[in-house]
């Protein structure tokens, strides 16, 4: 991935020379990349078929977002003069992530509904996706359309649709603060009101007067794997929003080697993420009368009666 200047398409403007790339393109990177995303496109499609867990669509729809992305920038190596190689590549590697988002909005409140633990969400469920994908979907047509802007050919368009990207990357970075703020806040009073029950993050009630046992969904697994991935897409927004600021003839921009570290490798680990700790059992629960009981008893109870409870247990002989 060599950093000095490859070929030039030039763009109106007495002191700036635009060029669509500013070094030459790492065949070998690309190839491997393409490889690794597609192989894990492929893992999370089978894994919908198999667990019917159609919220991960959108995520995986972003990987092969990714694998036409370093096609582009495959395609890009032989013509690094191309308009329709940039185009491909930096749009499709730019929104993929959005669409990762996406799915992990919609597991945030599949989870909380399946461990029926509504009442301590600050945010009521049937506002949850919704309040998130929207912003979400505002944050991927803004990205989109700034990159579309940007193809054509001219200085002027070239940096309004750089300013546009910019205002989508803060739009997801906001939404994706929201989300975190949300998810650790529902985190700590889910932890609050289990504790008094044993293990946190794995009991619930079993429907019973004083008895509980341990909930067969590990939500608070599934919170960490969120933590997780939205860190590691805030980090890589964050490379974006600093590379976009930085101009055509930035230096994150003229360094290739960024890109493979910032974006491509984050954004295999997020796949790789859920692939080991896949979130496979929500919709299952969501059916189940007997986890409904289990929750709702649970989240009525951190809010009506938890320290009564303990107090009986104790004076237990």
């Amino acid at each position: 991935m060599a950093d000095h200047s490859g070929a030039a398409a030039a763009a109106p403007g007495a002191d700036f020379s635009f060029k669509l790339y500013r070094y030459d393109l790492s065949l070998p990177a690309a190839i491997v990349t393409t490889v690794v995303f597609l192989i894990l496109s492929l893992l999370h499609t089978w894994r919908i078929y198999r667990h019917r867990s159609l919220y991960f669509t959108a995520f995986t729809i972003g990987g092969y977002f990714q694998v036409v992305g370093y096609c582009g920038r495959i395609w890009s190596h032989f013509d690094n003069t191309s308009i329709g190689g940039f185009v491909m590549q930096a749009i499709l590697i730019l929104v993929a992530p959005a669409l990762y988002a996406a799915s992990i909005y919609m597991i945030l409140g599949r989870l909380i509904a399946s461990i029926h633990a509504e009442r301590l969400s600050m945010i009521p469920l049937k506002w949850m996706t919704k309040i998130f994908v929207t912003g979400d979907v505002i944050s991927f047509f803004l990205q989109a359309g700034g990159g579309g802007i940007q193809s054509a050919g001219t200085l002027e368009l070239y940096e309004l649709g750089e300013k546009i990207i910019i205002v989508g990357l803060f739009v997801q970075l906001a939404i994706f603060g929201f989300f975190i703020v949300t998810t650790i806040i529902f985190n700590v009073r889910q932890r609050k009101a289990s504790s008094h029950y044993g293990s946190p993050g794995e009991m619930s009630s079993s429907g019973d007067e004083g008895s509980f046992q341990k909930t067969a969904i590990p939500w608070q697994r599934h919170l960490t794997v969120l933590y997780t991935v939205s860190v590691i897409i805030v980090i890589r927004s964050i490379f974006r929003v600093v590379e976009y600021l930085q101009g055509n003839g930035g230096y994150l921009i003229s360094h290739e080697i960024f890109l493979y570290i910032f974006d491509a490798l984050l954004m295999a680990i997020v796949m790789a993420v859920f692939l080991v700790f896949y979130v496979d059992d929500l919709d299952a629960a969501r059916g189940s009368g007997k986890h409904t009981n289990h929750a709702e008893l649970l989240s009525s109870r951190d809010s009506n009666g938890v320290e009564m409870a303990d107090r009986s247990r104790l004076a237990e002989p």
